[in-house]
């Protein structure tokens, strides 16, 4: 279906129980244009998700909900709530984020309709690629999530040049490590609540979390055998049972 222009007053109604990929962009701010294209041929070809574009200028509500910065911003939702957001797009982004939506929407099918759950579920943990994440989203699939498997945290902005260099790096930490531990990015730009709160002064800052606990982190580009040396500790690390923060 086409693309849906989505307002103040018409947005909660589209989105409110629905998955929906939400581009808010006023054409002017460096939009990939092979986004574009991109979105405009998924919105034609998926079911189930509403792909949605904002005005910011003439939505100003929804520009102040979203903190829009005057750069092209991906949003993907599921039932009301924020589940990422990804500034400046690219098109090769895409089936990685549809995809997310269509788990989450999997996930809350009744029984009857989910088609071999134990694999479902082993799917989800084994996540192979970084994973953007929020202010909203990173109590969820970072804090939480570490109870499960170690989670390594990249602070970055797109501006930042050695950020560029480490993150072909966390590529290949993710896919190679998949099933063991969990790798998750933060734009600090896009997130100042996570940047206030973990006081990120310089950037990248590499962090580590296991059981709900930090239990390392340090500003600066690492090279790929200290990345590597970090994740063989995170996973042999054992944290007693009664040193673990709750789960909440």
């Amino acid at each position: 279906m086409p693309v849906s222009n989505l307002t103040d007053s018409n947005f909660d109604s589209y989105t409110g129980g629905s998955a929906a990929l939400i581009l808010i962009s006023d054409g002017n701010d460096k939009l990939r244009g092979d986004f574009k294209t991109a979105f405009t041929k998924a919105a034609d070809e998926e079911e189930g998700i509403v792909f949605g574009q904002v005005d910011p200028n003439g939505s100003r509500a929804l520009r102040r909900r979203f903190d829009y910065q005057n750069r092209s911003l991906l949003i993907g939702m599921y039932r009301g709530e924020t589940l990422w957001r990804r500034s400046r797009p690219w098109s090769t982004d895409l089936p990685d984020y549809i995809g997310q939506l269509k788990e989450a929407i999997a996930a809350d099918a009744p029984p009857s309709e989910q088609e071999d759950p134990p694999e479902k579920e082993e799917s989800a943990i084994a996540i192979d690629k970084p994973l953007d994440v929020t202010d909203a989203s990173f109590e969820r699939e970072a804090i939480l999530a570490s109870h499960e498997l170690p989670v390594l945290v990249d602070f970055w902005a797109e501006w930042c040049g050695p950020c560029r260099q480490v993150a072909p790096i966390l590529e290949a930490m993710a896919a190679e490590y998949a099933g063991q531990i969990r790798v998750v990015k933060v734009d600090t730009d896009a997130n100042p609540g996570l940047s206030q709160a973990f006081q990120i002064r310089s950037i990248p800052t590499i962090a580590m979390f296991k059981q709900g606990k930090l239990i390392f982190m340090q500003p600066g580009a690492l090279e790929e055998p200290h990345f590597r040396q970090l994740i063989q500790q995170a996973i042999e690390l054992e944290i007693p049972a009664d040193e673990a923060a709750p789960q909440t």
